[in-house]
């Protein structure tokens, strides 16, 4: 066992060093520079995979895994540059460390390998480390951390390949693991397993997928057609030396290398996730909601109904941009403008804000845009049939082109584009209203996590442009098929094969030996194949937070927590207070806490948790501080040498 905290020395561990657990660090240190503590402090970051980037992000995998966010968007810092070194509270942008790093840099609108990302990570940890003020110091343990115990105002950490550490505080970022399998996804892997020549391979990061081992012309099946499965068709092509390259008519085509399998992909709604619209934010960029705010829903004391009080808000705050974008195109700002202050005028002109129809106020200005219908842009394929597959992959690439024109079009000149970002950039607000049983177990349940999450999802979470290029190449390649809507993944056991097929696509069937779930895993307490999360969850130190309300009530999986700063809380309803809780394992109890990282200078909700979490666990050691100045900090984003 090392020295115990009891000592002089006071210690702090952050476990999971992905984004999460960088911005806890980077806090932690930030901290630390403006008021040191009145004893030594060390700062331990822990990970099994790779310390400063984590596993999502580790930097020795391949290029050809993207991220689905613009560069200019990404900073893991919590303030903006200054005149002096980089350090906790103050530091370059993704954008504007690549571009002074390294050469290649597609700019502030492009997009960057996930490996890419890590080396910025671990340079944000050398950061970090570097100014840390005397008296603080961080250590770097690249190891996987089995087990957490309580022992005596303290915690016991033991590891898979060194000894036992004791420390004070724990922060535990642990985000994405592999679930145990349960239900449908049990049932597929037991018949794979007692089928000669099947696999089936599990929910997990494709980084993490053993994908060389399935051999060329291999028939493969893939379900899901979110980011992961993007992954998957990228590695079972530019992974295998498949070159895309565009033609003289600005098309792209793909020359296979021999050695893809032959992939057959499916979704419930059959159509692949569609492009983000081209960024023309500028990387500081904040929408500032006029009508969709946490104050003008009205609180009950039973909890909210997703759709009659908090949706009508939302489509109320996304129909202002859109006819608001609409009517900017066609007669100028000034018309969006009065515009704005005309809707502003219906919704508060009462004692108390209603949700005005931002339509027919729109309407007195000029012609009006086609209305969002959030269930025809997400289910494209809702309630239509298909004579052969061929009619359907026609479909698809009709859908996926006219797709890409409207991507091509902007976020903030297309009315469309404009006002689905509204999704994105008001999490926020549905963060204020959702978290901690904000509404009703049902309502929680079916229609916001059940209805809405995976529309906005689809919606407001897109790849680069370039996957959805690549998908129309690989369609005529005959290198890649979509199966159809409401996509059904059977077993055969006669035939000793999975079987794909879609009851809306007549003659959709097709039988794969491979079959991999590209879908992102649900975290869930209770069934997180971890060591440390079942130790923690077996002892009742986690727990699953249980929305009730009456009678009703709704299991969410996420581990329960105090507010701000997130500790758990235990079997007996007591939080430990020297544990905190920070990211994926508490989702849905909170929500959205897959974000991992903020824009540049902005304090989101991401940023202000870590910094709550910093304070809490450094008070031991030092007096109580306000939080901390660099929320205001700004600098020049003129090109320095990081």
């Amino acid at each position: 066992m090392t020295s115990s905290p009891r000592g002089n020395v006071y210690r702090v561990a952050v476990v999971g060093t992905g984004p999460r657990g960088m911005m806890v660090l980077e806090r932690l240190a930030a901290r630390l520079a403006e008021e040191p503590g009145t004893r030594p402090v060390e700062i331990l970051a822990i990970d099994a995979v790779e310390v400063g980037a984590g596993r999502i992000y580790r930097s020795d995998q391949p290029e050809w895994f993207l991220m689905n966010t613009v560069l200019g968007q990404i900073s893991a810092f919590s303030g903006l540059p200054d005149d002096a070194p980089a350090r906790a509270g103050a530091g370059p942008s993704f954008w504007e460390w690549w571009e002074s790093a390294e050469p290649g840099c597609p700019g502030p609108d492009g997009y960057a390998p996930r490996y890419f990302y890590g080396r910025y990570l671990r340079f944000v940890l050398d950061a970090i480390e570097s100014g840390l003020p005397d008296g603080a110091t961080l250590r770097r343990i690249r190891d996987q951390a089995l087990e957490l115990t309580p022992e005596h105002g303290s915690y016991r950490l033991r590891f898979a390949g060194r000894a036992p550490i004791r420390v004070d505080r724990v922060v535990l970022t642990t985000g994405h693991s592999t679930p145990e399998l349960t239900g449908r996804a049990r049932e597929l892997a037991d018949f794979a397993a007692r089928t000669p020549g099947l696999r089936y391979i599990a929910a997990d990061s494709a980084t993490e997928m053993r994908l060389d081992d399935v051999a060329p012309k291999t028939a493969v099946g893939v379900l899901g057609l979110g980011l992961s499965f993007y992954d998957v068709v990228a590695a079972f092509t530019i992974g295998r030396g498949g070159v895309f390259r565009e033609t003289a008519d600005g098309r792209v085509e793909y020359r296979p290398s021999g050695r893809e399998p032959l992939i057959a992909a499916g979704s419930r709604s059959g159509a692949p996730l569609p492009a983000r619209g081209r960024n023309q934010q500028p990387p500081t960029y904040s929408y500032n909601p006029l009508l969709f705010r946490p104050e003008h829903v009205r609180i009950r004391p039973q909890g909210l109904d997703f759709r009659a009080d908090v949706l009508p808000w939302l489509l109320a705050e996304t129909d202002l941009v859109h006819c608001g974008t609409e009517l900017a195109g066609r007669f100028g700002p000034d018309v969006r403008t009065a515009f704005a202050d005309e809707v502003a005028k219906v919704a508060f002109a009462g004692p108390e804000p209603v949700v005005p129809d931002v339509r027919a106020v729109a309407a007195r200005f000029g012609p009006l845009p086609d209305p969002i219908d959030l269930d025809a842009l997400a289910r494209p394929f809702e309630g239509r049939h298909f004579a052969d597959p061929a009619a359907f992959t026609d479909a698809v690439a009709a859908e996926v082109r006219a797709g890409l024109v409207r991507a091509a079009q902007g976020n903030v000149d297309s009315p469309l584009n404009a006002a689905l970002d509204v999704m994105r950039d008001t999490r926020w607000v549905l963060r204020k209203l959702v978290d901690f049983g904000g509404l009703r177990p049902g309502s929680q349940r079916d229609d916001f996590l059940g209805w809405y999450v995976p529309r906005a999802g689809f919606l407001a979470a897109g790849p680069p442009a370039e996957r959805l290029h690549q998908l129309l190449a690989l369609l005529d390649a005959g290198v890649l098929r979509l199966v159809g809507p409401e996509t059904r993944f059977e077993t055969d056991a006669g035939a000793g094969h999975f079987v794909l097929s879609s009851p809306h696509v007549a003659g959709s069937a097709v039988a794969v030996e491979v079959l991999i779930d590209a879908r992102i895993p649900t975290p869930d307490v209770r069934h997180d194949s971890s060591s440390l999360t079942r130790g923690l969850y077996s002892r009742g130190v986690w727990t699953s937070y249980v929305n009730r309300n009456g009678t009703e009530e709704y299991d969410t999986g996420g581990v329960a927590v105090t507010g701000s700063p997130f500790h758990p809380i235990g079997r007996h309803g007591r939080p430990d207070t020297g544990l905190y809780v920070l990211g994926i394992p508490t989702e849905h109890a909170r929500w959205f806490m897959q974000v991992g990282s903020s824009r540049p200078g902005k304090w989101s909700d991401f940023v202000h948790d870590a910094d709550a979490i910093a304070a809490s666990a450094l008070a031991p050691a030092r007096k109580p501080v306000p939080v901390a100045a660099a929320a205001a900090r700004s600098g020049s984003p003129q090109r320095r040498p990081w």
